[in-house]
């Protein structure tokens, strides 16, 4: 005779997550963005964008302090040589008079007062330091060299368009601005630009798909209309070993 029905265990429920793991994970992996068109590339911050080190800390704001120096100075300099039209050989001589006379003086006056002289610093520039500068100024202007040396061979012609429209507009800002001002200007825009995509990067990647999908579909009419009939160099075949 057969006995009572065995009761199947009940299954086993997973402990609840604690609020340190959920924290955890969200850290260790964050939340995947929408498929769509983003300026930077799929799942890539601003921060790496940048180098991710301590330069992305400064155009990034995380280093109040540097950025705030940077921004100063910046301004500092501009009102000298813009406003005050000072000339660069004339500040740096005046700046150098007058820290060796105050640098001598109170050198000078430490015997006097009985106090110690003042703690200047060695310094110097390391090799490691001026060795990696030049192999990044050499891998920087190589580059440079090959790109124009493809566009000047005919084989990318979108390379040559943005190149042609890159070198016109950097022409017409030379025109309405001096070398100075310029950089100034640069130094602002790398310092607002970044923080405010990393601020509003949804909205500004979702302008850019829109205005992305307009420019491809004036590209193919003017390619089908225009560029297509252009000739081209015919690419150079690789020799092989």
């Amino acid at each position: 005779m057969a006995g009572p029905a065995e009761e199947a265990p009940a299954a086993a429920v997973p402990p609840p997550a604690s609020p340190r793991d959920d924290v955890t994970e969200e850290a260790a992996s964050p939340a995947a963005r929408p498929r769509g068109f983003w300026l930077l590339g799929e799942d890539k911050s601003v921060h790496r964008a940048l180098g991710g080190g301590k330069t992305a800390d400064v155009l990034l704001w995380k280093d109040k302090k540097t950025s705030a120096a940077v921004v100063g100075g910046a301004t500092i300099l501009w009102v000298l040589f813009e406003v005050v039209e000072y000339h660069l050989l004339t500040l740096v001589s005046h700046v150098l008079i007058v820290a060796l006379t105050i640098l001598f003086l109170w050198s000078n006056a430490t015997v006097f007062i009985n106090k110690s002289p003042p703690d200047i610093p060695e310094v110097q520039i390391s090799e490691d330091l001026a060795v990696n500068v030049a192999l990044r100024l050499r891998a920087d202007i190589n580059k440079a060299l090959g790109l124009l040396r493809e566009i000047s061979l005919g084989h990318d012609l979108m390379k040559f368009l943005g190149v042609i429209i890159a070198l016109w507009i950097l022409s017409e800002v030379g025109e309405l601005c001096e070398l100075l001002r310029l950089m100034y200007i640069v130094v602002l825009i790398l310092h607002t630009v970044p923080i405010l995509y990393h601020k509003y990067q949804d909205q500004v990647d979702d302008f850019a798909a829109k205005a992305h999908a307009e420019l491809c579909k004036q590209y193919k009419v003017l390619d089908a209309k225009v560029l297509s009939k252009i000739p081209r160099a015919p690419p150079k075949d690789k020799k092989q070993n």
